[in-house]
């Protein structure tokens, strides 16, 4: 079954340095795109992060320091990379919950403004751990019969997830084929930035999820406790966290005004 697409959608795959969001570094991306009306087009690059791999996340990538000492980091690519993202949903493996919110920060070191607001997402992870909760590895053994070869290589894992996607929709009847559908079935819930510290109320309200805020108004809390803002600012957030109580903040200001 071939995707029934009204726009383009960039599957990808990120090898990192490691596993925290707002501190690793890409290494290795891998993007393939897919148009309405069939065509595709894929692109890799290797990343110097500019900060050191450790051997742990070499165990499992391969990537050395010294295989992308001489690579471009991601600020040079990252003109090149939007222009391919820019117009297109994003699909991955585990993609709303660390390949978009770290690509995110790439995107926002590097100046360019990145957000979600005119595109949605699809995680096969999760339409697969809805299913039958296994790995990237088995799904496409199980959905596609095949064993992946070169696993934790972005090109080999981002074509791999591309593959079950397919086979998911000719599995399962009841999953429409249908991007924005996808998408909200593998969302998990309702948040406002993509680490998940700001979520949505039954009644659309912004609410902070952690911390001795932990379920309160945002801007409730910066009504209280004007500082709290300041704090999150200068903390160890990811960027789009602070981007996205930016805006709530500017927003509430601009009601004020009016």
């Amino acid at each position: 079954m071939e995707l029934k697409l009204t726009r383009p959608i960039c599957f990808f795959d990120l090898e990192t340095t490691g596993i925290e969001v707002a501190k690793d570094r890409i290494v290795e991306i891998a993007i393939f795109k897919v148009y309405p009306n069939g065509n595709k087009e894929s692109k890799t690059w290797l990343v110097n992060p500019t900060i050191p791999i450790p051997p742990q996340s070499t165990a499992v990538h391969g990537i050395t320091n010294e295989k992308v000492a001489n690579e471009p980091t991601f600020k040079e690519l990252s003109s090149q990379i939007y222009a391919m993202i820019k117009d297109s949903d994003l699909a991955g493996f585990n993609s709303d919950r660390f390949d978009i919110p770290l690509l995110a920060e790439e995107l926002l070191r590097a100046e360019v403004d990145f957000d979600m607001k005119n595109r949605v997402s699809v995680d096969i992870q999760t339409i697969f751990h809805k299913k039958e909760e296994r790995t990237l590895s088995a799904a496409y053994k199980f959905y596609c019969n095949q064993t992946l070869e070169n696993a934790h290589s972005a090109e080999a894992d981002t074509m791999a997830t591309y593959e079950i996607l397919k086979a998911q929709l000719d599995r399962y009847e009841d999953l429409e084929n249908d991007i924005k559908s996808l998408s909200e079935f593998t969302t998990r819930k309702k948040s406002v930035d993509f680490a998940g510290f700001i979520a949505l109320n039954d009644k659309g309200q912004e609410i902070f999820t952690f911390g001795k805020h932990k379920g309160a108004l945002v801007d409730d809390v910066f009504d209280k406790e004007p500082g709290y803002f300041g704090w999150i600012q200068n903390a160890d957030f990811p960027l789009y966290t602070k981007k996205v109580l930016t805006a709530i903040k500017l927003k509430k200001l601009n009601n004020k005004l009016t």
